[in-house]
């Protein structure tokens, strides 16, 4: 009882405090904040520690992204990949603004919530795609590495050790996925082994390298390294930098290329330069950011005659994941020119949203704005407010 009473607290705290005025926050700050207000106002699931999957909430609607049917239908709540979402939300919250209200939320609400998703009864334990309590379901190799990231990323600014063992403990269950079929490799589900996908095996190496930018211990180092150039061999597209979908156990490859494939691959390569030094790593990271920008960003020009690279309309959580590449090579290379597109284009997204609710639609960045469907996802809010608030930094 204490627990919600707690719970509802935290939550009424950010919807009503209007922390979104505090002084001296810069605007994509303030615009994070105000999203979040919006979010756990209209996702927020009352007196629990969950969030809906979409609103307005709708129990019929698809969910189009597991590996398998959509078999839940009644009083649904989000499945674990938008949970945890809105837990990278946090953690850049946290990172811009260093606000005890995220400490707390990220104790009474986030981690709470996600142990909701936590499977003890198979081993190694992990978290599954849906809550527990509705029995088993699938556990994917991605959702728990992008939870582990996040794990690091909480211990990073919060120094509490039981964040780290969270991530070790995570990382146990993302090594179980890895074998020698294809000469190495991490699944992307566990449940469904037909294929390596960049998206288990890219962020598998970013993983593995915050692990050992947390604990010195080389095995980490040196499976970073590994996961790296596994996935470079087998995925990446040797005509313009960029990294295709998945190679099936046959062999054969799906050439689709999303933004958080070529997004992670830029961060681990990233990543590797810092800890190695070894110049192979930057030339890298500097091919990909030139690649996505070509790819996935285009020539805009505003009504006012303004005119900038905008990002072309696709997966927002994609490009979320995307932006972190990007945000690793500037430490390294100072060049604000892919951080500055993405800020254009975000701020036009803010100024032209026609929402009044004050969440964003899937799928759309500058072209077709006003055309939204009237469905919006928890993970297109909690991709945003994780993109606002980690430019934030960099204003």
């Amino acid at each position: 009882m204490k627990n919600q009473i707690l719970i509802l607290f935290i939550g009424c705290l950010f919807i009503f405090s209007g922390c979104h005025k505090v002084k001296h926050e810069s605007d994509f700050a303030s615009y994070a904040m105000t999203l979040m207000d919006s979010t756990l106002m209209y996702y927020k699931v009352p007196g629990q520690v969950l969030f809906y999957e979409t609103y307005p909430k709708r129990d019929a609607d698809l969910v189009t992204y597991l590996a398998g049917a959509d078999t839940i239908r009644k009083n649904r709540v989000a499945y674990l990949w938008p949970t945890s979402g809105m837990f990278s939300a946090v953690n850049a919250l946290l990172r811009a603004s260093d606000d005890n209200r995220f400490k707390q939320m990220l104790d009474s609400m986030i981690i709470p919530g996600l142990e909701c998703y936590w499977d003890s009864l198979r081993l190694p334990v992990c978290y599954q795609s849906y809550i527990a309590e509705a029995g088993y379901s699938d556990r994917f190799y991605d959702d728990n590495l992008w939870i582990g990231i996040d794990f690091l990323e909480s211990y990073k600014l919060t120094k509490k050790s039981n964040y780290l063992s969270s991530a070790e403990k995570i990382w146990k269950f993302i090594e179980s996925g890895r074998d020698s079929v294809l000469n190495d490799g991490i699944y992307w589900c566990e449940q469904k082994k037909l294929s390596k996908n960049t998206c288990s095996n890219a962020p598998a190496a970013v993983f593995a390298l915050k692990l050992y930018e947390a604990t010195n211990e080389k095995k980490y180092l040196e499976a970073g390294k590994e996961l790296y150039h596994w996935t470079k061999s087998c995925l990446q597209d040797s005509a313009d930098y960029l990294y295709f979908d998945n190679i099936s156990l046959d062999g054969k490859i799906n050439e689709t290329k999303f933004q958080y494939n070529s997004g992670q691959m830029l961060q681990a390569a990233s990543l590797l330069y810092k800890q190695t030094g070894e110049k192979e790593y930057l030339t890298d990271a500097h091919n990909l950011a030139k690649a996505c920008n070509d790819y996935f960003f285009e020539d805009f020009q505003t009504e006012e005659n303004h005119n900038f690279r905008a990002l072309k309309n696709g997966n927002i959580w994609f490009v979320a994941i995307m932006l972190r590449g990007f945000e690793e090579l500037y430490q390294i290379d100072k060049n604000p020119v892919y951080l500055n597109n993405f800020k254009e284009t975000l701020v036009y997204m803010w100024k032209h949203n026609p929402n009044t609710n004050g969440l964003f639609g899937n799928d759309v960045f500058v072209h077709d704005i006003d055309k939204q469907k009237e469905s919006k996802w928890l993970l297109t809010q909690a991709a945003l407010i994780e993109m606002y608030a980690r430019l934030s930094v960099f204003e």
